[in-house]
Parts: C-alpha cells; structure tokens; sequence
C-alpha cells in the first residue's frame, strides 16, 4: 500500500546552488508547487543554520542532505545537533557502527542510510574492488539500516522494486537520479537514473529531483509533468 503522501511533498526540489539568495529565490517561486527541499553540502556549507531555519519558516519541509560519514561518536553528535532542528530527513552513509550510532540520538528527525550513490554503476563498483553488483550491495545496505532502526534509504529507483519486494513496505525510499522523460540525453554524473513514473511504480516515496526543473525554461511546466507521472503511478 501507498503511503498517504501529498503530490506537493513527493518531489524533493534539490537547491544544489551556490549562494543562498538563489537558494531562497527558488524556495519562493517554487513554494506554491513543492513543500519539500534538499539543503545539501555546497548549500550548507554557504549558509550552514541559518538557510535551513529560512526555508523551515516558511512552513516547507527540509532534507538535510549531509551524509554523515566519520567515526560513529561524531556521527552521533552531528545527528544530535540536527535532531534540535525541525528537519525532515537526514542522510548519514557508513557502515553498521556508524548507522547505529546516528538513530541513537536522531530524535523525531528520520535518518534516511545512503546505500550506493546513484553516480555510481557495477563498472565503478568493479574498480573499487567490489565483486557484487550494485543491486546486491543496495540490498544488503538497505537491509542492514532498516534493521538498525533507520527510518529509510537512498537508493536508485532501479533498485526500489528489488528493495519492495525484499524487505517490505514499512520504510521510505528516497530517489535521486530522476529524470523526466523529454526523449533527451541527460548529460551529467548520474548513472543509474529512471523517470518519475518508473521510481513510484517501483516503490520510491520521495522524488529527489534538481536540475531537470532548475535547467528547465519553463520549470512550473517540467513540475506539472512529473506530478502527473506520479499521479499515474500510485
């Protein structure tokens, strides 16, 4: 079953930019559409607290996407101070010690585990010295953080059915590497990337989603494109 989750939250709109007027410009222009927004490094650290507190007092919801990776008493620290916070989701990625230890002290905030990042494809995983595929460490990551106590993943829509299917329906899964079908190429680093319709058919609940509406000459358009995808999927 579906979870009972609003169009307008279903899109996470990534505010990947450099400078924190921008960042606010697009909350303000995209507000009437999209109530959920990534705040991840590049944003975070132009205008660390301060950009989050902005966007949560307009009453959007906040993906603080910082992936936490460092020694689990580190982790857990970093997680404490963003549990003081009103955040949505996080997102840490390492290994068990290091997820135990941020669902230790995440508060009401829900810890979304990375599992493989979507810029990555078995070719790359070969090269790191990995003998299984994507598919199979997906699997595996996410299994281990929902059994830790984590609250979702971020994992490639391909993987969303596989995950469906293994572990169930009671955690979230949070897609990047969305890409609205206009017959075009992407020309980025996303590697294992899939449209709107196929991550909601496959079971993603949240839709990460940044430069196909930033780059887009009508944005509203491209928003009203995806939201009619996900209505036919659910």
């Amino acid at each position: 079953m579906k979870k009972d989750i609003p169009i307008d939250e279903r899109i996470i709109f990534a505010l990947d930019v450099p400078k924190v007027d921008e960042a606010i410009r697009w909350v303000d222009a995209l507000g009437g559409h999209i109530r959920f927004f990534k705040v991840g490094l590049e944003l975070f650290l132009t205008g660390c607290w301060p950009i989050v507190d902005e966007i949560l007092s307009r009453d959007f919801k906040v993906m603080l996407d910082l992936k936490f990776f460092d020694i689990p008493e580190t982790v857990k620290r970093a997680v404490k101070k963003v549990s003081e916070k009103d955040v949505f989701f996080t997102t840490v990625h390492g290994n068990s010690p290091i997820i135990k230890a941020a669902n230790e002290t995440k508060g009401k905030v829900k810890l979304l585990a990375v599992t493989v990042l979507t810029s990555f494809d078995n070719a790359a995983m070969r090269k790191m010295g990995f003998n299984r595929s994507v598919e199979e460490m997906v699997l595996e990551r996410a299994k281990e953080a929902i059994d830790l106590g984590s609250d979702g993943v971020v994992a490639s829509a391909r993987e969303a059915r596989l995950l469906r299917r293994e572990l169930g329906e009671d955690f979230f899964i949070v897609t990047p590497g969305i890409r609205p079908d206009t017959g075009k190429k992407p020309l980025d680093d996303q590697k294992r990337i899939t449209t709107p319709f196929e991550a909601i058919k496959g079971g993603a609940d949240y839709l990460v989603i940044g430069r196909p509406i930033r780059e887009a000459k009508d944005p509203f358009e491209v928003i009203n494109l995806i939201k009619e995808d996900i209505k036919r999927a659910l």
